[in-house]
């Protein structure tokens, strides 16, 4: 098993991919502001789980990481306000995205909360 099989994994990749797509479409002033961030923020949480499950051996690092993921999520779910707010998405666009980043937030709470099923 490797860090691509874990289903947080998975939808963390699936939503970044979708932000970045999204992102493109983002007005030119906003490269290195918001899309900048939204991309980085959700792309960070991607590496933080691969970054765990690579130190899962070590409980510490384990949970550490998983909460970076976890951070980095909620700072996606930020940018996505200010994404809405401007208007660079609709409402149905921000509830897909929000589902998403919701269930990745489950997703590593249950990992932090049970590291024995993950090889720990």
């Amino acid at each position: 098993m490797g860090f691509k099989t874990l289903v947080a994994y998975q939808n963390a990749f699936e939503l970044a991919m979708d932000l970045f797509h999204k992102s493109k479409e983002f007005p030119a002033e906003e490269k290195y502001d918001l899309t900048s961030q939204i991309r980085r923020s959700s792309r960070s949480v991607c590496a933080a789980i691969a970054e765990a499950y690579r130190k899962r051996q070590y409980e510490k690092h384990w949970k550490s990481k998983l909460s970076d993921a976890d951070s980095e999520n909620t700072e996606t779910q930020l940018w996505l306000e200010f994404a809405l707010a401007c208007e660079y998405i609709s409402s149905k666009e921000k509830k897909k995205f929000d589902n998403l980043s919701l269930e990745v937030g489950k997703l590593l709470n249950f990992m932090i909360n049970n590291p024995g099923k993950f090889g720990l």
